[in-house]
């Protein structure tokens, strides 16, 4: 998976063609799944693109998302060919994920699993979701939510009876960042 998300970003950076040979994939990758794509620059951010949801072939999501996360976030340039190099490649395939059930925030966050859990928080049109990966950057379970909450353009402290959570975890691999 590794080296199909690196010939697209190449070859989306014009350097050369891509060559995803469907026919000699074989297993999960061609079943319904849903990944995100994380580039890193000196250990920095560089893009990540995802799905939430299994909607295609795991191979396409892979394709769809590595191209995206390269050449159309929005916080970012798209890659050149010059940086091509520099920039390393992590994959995150998703389990389904599960709605919990809680009645309160303190009730939520004793249900979280720091270093495990990836969430997805919605309130009203607010949306948003952090990898389980994001738990190297942050302290314990109430970090985690209060950052999530930002993320989802709410204030950190924020909450209502209507905040909905669901949990997911990861597969997660990648080329080594230096």
């Amino acid at each position: 998976m590794l080296g199909i998300a690196r010939d697209v970003i190449v070859a989306g950076t014009g350097q050369r063609q891509a060559c995803v040979d469907r026919d000699n994939l074989a297993g999960p990758i061609n079943e319904q799944g849903a990944c995100f794509v994380t580039l890193r620059k000196h250990r920095q951010l560089r893009g990540c693109i995802g799905s939430l949801e299994a909607r295609r072939p795991l191979i396409d999501d892979l394709v769809e998302n590595a191209y995206a996360a390269a050449f159309r976030d929005p916080r970012f340039p798209p890659v050149d060919d010059d940086e091509i190099a520099y920039v390393h490649i992590h994959i995150s395939v998703l389990s389904p994920a599960v709605p919990m059930q809680f009645e309160s925030e303190p009730e939520l966050l004793s249900l979280i699993r720091p270093g495990i859990d990836g969430l997805i928080l919605e309130a009203g049109h607010h949306r948003g979701t952090f990898l389980p990966s994001v738990w190297e950057q942050v302290a314990d379970a109430r970090e985690f939510l209060a950052h999530l909450k930002l993320k989802a353009g709410l204030p950190a402290q924020y909450w209502s009876d209507a905040v909905r959570v669901s949990r997911y975890t990861t597969e997660s691999f990648g080329e080594h960042d230096q």
